[in-house]
């Protein structure tokens, strides 16, 4: 018969391993195809984050004066999430008039937001996601394929070990949600296809 001891240091062991492992899972990030991002109705997280200036941003706070906008985007780098972004601010107004306000969510550095702001003209608040904390707990979070690494730090200049808090290189799914002041997610724009992204028009009939 196997030793008792032998056996509990086995399943230890075994325990150990399954741990590491799903921290470096956490750690290198999710394919693409694996991200779900959270659903209409579930709670959003509440956090808090800085911006450009280092200020605070505390979005339980802001839920208090109204809904809120929450866009995932890539970054500074990405032609797609500036044109998304610029569509937005030409728009903006429409929201507003809903009594929303709209944040911009990015692992870029503080210092890269500034870049967003001024290739877009983009006047919401635009948000430094450290350690990706916010976009993990959307479940917008992945890791992008070496090919694709290749493409944005090469040809597009995105620097993602030196543009975010870690060099993981990871990226949000750009994603749109709406949060209402119950602090509930009443809509989303999801989806991995990075073209595709939440319109002004989409956005405005969802806000109650």
């Amino acid at each position: 018969m196997m030793n008792y001891r032998y056996l509990l240091k086995l399943v230890s062991l075994s325990i150990s391993v399954l741990f590491m492992s799903q921290i470096l899972l956490s750690q290198e990030g999710l394919p693409v195809k694996e991200v779900k991002g959270l659903a209409v109705g579930e709670q959003a997280p509440k956090f808090e984050a800085k911006d450009k200036d280092g200020l605070t941003y505390v979005l339980k706070d802001e839920l208090k004066n109204g809904p809120v906008v929450l866009i995932f985007y890539r970054g500074q780098w990405c032609p797609v999430c500036n044109r998304h972004l610029s569509n937005i601010q030409d728009s903006l107004k429409y929201i507003y008039e809903k009594g929303a306000t709209v944040i911009a969510v990015s692992p870029e550095k503080p210092e890269l937001l500034k870049k967003t702001e001024e290739k877009t003209g983009i006047t919401i608040t635009l948000l430094h996601d450290d350690g990706y904390k916010i976009a993990d707990a959307f479940d917008v979070t992945f890791a992008p394929s070496t090919k694709q690494k290749v493409v944005y730090n090469t040809w597009l200049g995105a620097d993602l070990k030196d543009a975010h808090s870690d060099e993981s290189q990871r990226l949000p799914v750009p994603a749109t949600f709406i949060i209402n002041t119950d602090g509930i997610i009443s809509w989303r724009q999801f989806d991995t296809d990075y073209h595709n992204r939440s319109t002004v028009a989409e956005i405005v009939n969802h806000l109650n």
